[in-house]
């Protein structure tokens, strides 16, 4: 399963990416706006936005390249290491 998170935290990329490997996934993480997003995302089966550390702009980005796509979008207010595990616990568990 191909995953792909935009926002949360710069220092806590690698442990994002560790635990993604845990559940046999794949993950690609976004924690700044940057250019080229749009053509970076691709078509990942699980699209996690952290919206408490992402700009309004930046979750428009992600989900106008994702729209029409079929993929499941999870939203968490929080960027923390349980928010993710409980995502990947219902999503890829």
């Amino acid at each position: 399963m191909s995953v792909v998170i935009v926002g949360g935290n710069d220092c806590m990329v690698r442990r994002y990416k560790d635990l993604c490997k845990q559940y046999q996934c794949q993950a690609k993480v976004f924690t700044q706006m940057k250019d080229g997003l749009k053509n970076k995302i691709g078509c990942p089966d699980l699209l996690v936005l952290f919206t408490s550390t992402m700009s309004h702009k930046m979750v428009r980005c992600a989900l106008n390249e994702t729209k029409g796509q079929n993929m499941i979008v999870a939203r968490s207010h929080s960027s923390s290491m349980s928010a993710l595990r409980s995502i990947l616990e219902e999503h890829a568990g």
